[in-house]
């Protein structure tokens, strides 16, 4: 058992928090929304075709804003064809996962179905196959309030007012060349301020995502940001980030230090527009919308890549793609990337998390059949939940563990949050092997008149157990037992490999 000690003071405020952090991600790829959010023949489904359970574990995971519809998806995405009756809409080849998309679902039943879970709308606009007037076809039909051609035919639709969608993100990782109508940063950084200007004269409200490299391993990260931002900077928000993580070759110990990498990869894109806003002389300051962010095993021990299985004459709809089941390792790595985003609040506005349901998500359903809650699913869930209004710095001595990647890293990460009400903490063991028994100094907090009101634990000793159709309830979440305050002291434990958290109040 190692002893450690750090505090809890407020006035190591990083930053307010954006509940836009707490975003999810929607993509026409796979089950997600065929089978996933949309099922007309099941049991639980509403007269549009949802399924209330998936709404009820959605509501329960907590996402504010969702982006929609792709990814690499939307790269293709001619978005007229998910408007009008539905008899009427075409159906179209998705290159980009190998499949037919009936367009069943669209603008308007997306709309819906984010009504029945409280989220909000975040739209990509295809910079791939399209540009600047398609998004502003799309920008008008969505927003204006006017009378126009477009508007006109929102309101046959169903809609007469806007839908007032404010987050915008123009195309999708366009430095990948496995995205339709790939592009150097120059030639996408000229269609983006090109675009942007657009979107911003039809409604200057709008925020808007220019696309970062679609990961810190690109051979272009670091010069994409750069030259996309020299061409954008005045028009744009936000640049993206994604990156996701996996264990490899059963390196559970180098796996747990995935929240090093995120952080990096923030800083230096912090770093790079910040450079940019330098040699421009301007005080603005770009954020970052780490609009695709999650553990996925992209990449099999084998060599080969999740997702690449349809090729030839065969174009499924709704195939089954890219459904990781996820053990309670990647759940404690996943925490741990939650913590990190909070510990970059002040540049990270907005986070999506890629996906929600059935496609590397939290919720997995079975057609005709249950939906149950991946190990995932808690730490999202309960962040969400219990996360104040602003993100605390913790200090933590806690010694380190060997990462061959990075170094000497820290064995306990940790973040809290404030409000009037009280704190909450987030902590992870990033250990494989020892326990930790940890104190701290609360008394910044209320003069440590303070208590522990609720704590969740993940951890299981079996690192590899998971929640399946099977066995639904496998893995969750239970009280961190022992967890008090004395005096001004936090007292708990944390198991080796270990999520938490601790509401105080």
């Amino acid at each position: 058992m190692t002893s450690v000690h750090g505090f809890v003071d407020p006035r190591f405020e990083i930053s307010r928090i954006d509940r836009r952090l707490f975003g999810g991600f929607v993509e026409h790829l796979g089950r997600h929304i065929y089978d996933g959010i949309h099922e007309p023949g099941h049991p639980t489904a509403d007269a549009d075709g949802f399924r209330a359970d998936v709404v009820e574990l959605v509501k329960e995971l907590g996402v504010s804003t969702i982006r929609y519809p792709g990814g690499n998806f939307v790269s293709g995405y001619r978005w007229e064809d998910g408007i009008g009756p539905r008899e009427d809409r075409p159906r179209r080849l998705d290159l980009a996962w190998h499949s037919t998309e009936t367009n069943e679902v669209g603008l308007h039943e997306f709309q819906a179905w984010l009504d029945l879970v409280g989220s909000d709308l975040m739209l990509a606009v295809n910079l791939g196959t399209r540009g600047t007037q398609e998004a502003l076809d799309l920008l008008e039909y969505a927003n204006a309030s006017v009378e126009t051609a477009w508007t006109r035919r929102r309101a046959e639709n169903g809609r007469d007012e806007p839908f007032g969608v404010t987050m915008w993100c123009l195309g999708n990782e366009m430095d990948g060349p496995w995205q339709l109508g790939h592009r150097n940063a120059e030639d996408y950084g000229k269609l983006a301020s090109r675009t942007a200007k657009g979107m911003r004269m039809l409604d200057p409200g709008v925020e808007l995502v220019v696309c970062g490299s679609s990961g810190s391993g690109m051979p272009t990260f670091g010069s994409w940001e750069r030259t996309v931002l020299e061409h954008t900077f005045d028009d744009v928000d936000f640049i993206s980030c994604h990156s996701y993580y996996q264990e490899h070759g059963g390196d559970a110990q180098e796996f747990l230090a995935s929240g090093v990498d995120m952080a990096r990869f923030i800083e230096s894109v912090v770093a790079i527009a910040d450079a940019v806003a330098a040699t421009r002389k301007s005080d603005k300051r770009i954020m970052i919308s780490f609009d695709e962010w999650n553990v996925w095993y992209l990449h099999r021990e084998d060599g080969s890549e999740s997702g690449d299985e349809l090729t030839g004459d065969d174009w499924p709809v709704a195939p089954r793609l890219l459904e990781d089941r996820y053990h309670a390792l990647d759940g404690v790595v996943f925490g741990d990337l939650l913590i990190t985003l909070l510990q970059h609040s002040d540049r990270v506005r907005s986070a999506s998390l890629a996906q929600l349901v059935n496609v590397i998500a939290p919720i997995m359903t079975e057609p005709g059949g249950p939906a149950w809650r991946q190990t995932t699913f808690f730490p999202f869930s309960i962040t969400s939940r219990l996360a104040g209004e602003r993100a605390v710095r913790v200090p933590v001595d806690a010694g380190t563990i060997t990462s061959a990647r990075f170094g000497e890293v820290a064995r306990v990460n940790a973040v809290a949050t404030v409000d009037d009400g009280g704190a909450t903490l987030f902590l992870v063991n990033r250990s494989t092997t020892d326990a930790v028994d940890l104190r701290l100094d609360i008394t910044a907090l209320a003069g440590g008149d303070i208590a522990v009101i609720e704590s969740h634990l993940l951890h299981e000793d079996d690192l590899y157990a998971a929640n399946t159709l099977q066995e639904p309830e496998r893995v969750g979440v239970r009280p961190l037992d022992g967890a008090h305050v004395t005096d001004g002291i936090l007292s708990l434990q944390l198991p080796a490999v270990s999520w938490a958290a601790v509401r105080l109040g």
